[in-house]
């Protein structure tokens, strides 16, 4: 049987896809057994085990022995950012992430407006900052420019001005996390200068406001 089929449905599951399930069930509980993941991602038993293995020899997650014979499951560091990074790059590739972005960015525009916060910064450049200007122009938003940290040839994208850090941009009332390729990484770098309440994200990012319980590696 290939590893990338579920002898249970038959249908073909990207072997990307079965890692991202496996680190989003162990961040949500560190009491997640290989059945429940199994369950979780219609998968045979045997893979699901073999993935729970796989992404504990990679370094991505941490198995103890606990009480009774059982295990607890634990994202490290490295698992952490793999997470955001099988994230953006499996959302790219989706065929409705058009309409997941386009949907969820206009609630948060709209959330914006009713809470009177006009001046809107973008944090990341790519498909989805994109996407969230379009969006923007049906609401009383302004997109002050992007924060993009990393190497960006050029200090323009889609129209706006792109900027390495926020101070570079005045008046920002609201930061939106476009950034699909290290979104948490993102969104903890500018939790140090923004509070809780100026950093939003479209909920299919993935990103935690609390830092999820990691074992060091």
């Amino acid at each position: 049987m290939s590893e990338n089929s579920n002898s249970g449905t038959g249908a073909t599951v990207n072997e990307a896809e079965i890692t991202l399930g496996v680190l989003n069930a162990v961040e949500k509980s560190s009491s997640v057994t290989q059945r429940s993941v199994a369950g979780d991602l219609d998968i045979a038993l045997g893979l699901a085990n073999a993935y729970l293995k796989r992404c504990a020899k990679k370094g991505f997650i941490k198995i103890q022995q606990i009480p009774r014979n059982r295990y607890a499951y634990y994202l490290t560091p490295r698992g952490f950012a793999e997470k955001g990074r099988l994230t953006g790059e499996y959302l790219s590739q989706s065929f409705n992430f058009f309409r997941a972005a386009r949907n969820q960015c206009t609630e948060l525009f709209e959330q914006c407006a009713q809470a009177g916060a006009h001046r809107v910064a973008l944090a990341g450049i790519g498909d989805l900052a994109e996407i969230a200007t379009l969006c923007a122009r049906d609401h009383s938003i302004e997109i002050v420019g992007i924060i993009e940290a990393s190497d960006f040839e050029g200090d323009r994208f889609a129209g706006l001005k792109v900027v390495v850090t926020a101070e570079a941009l005045r008046g920002i009332d609201v930061v939106v996390i476009t950034d699909m390729k290290e979104p948490q990484k993102t969104f903890d770098a500018l939790s140090e200068s923004f509070a809780p309440e100026q950093l939003l994200f479209p909920v299919f990012l993935h990103i935690s406001r609390v830092p999820p319980q990691l074992m060091e590696e």
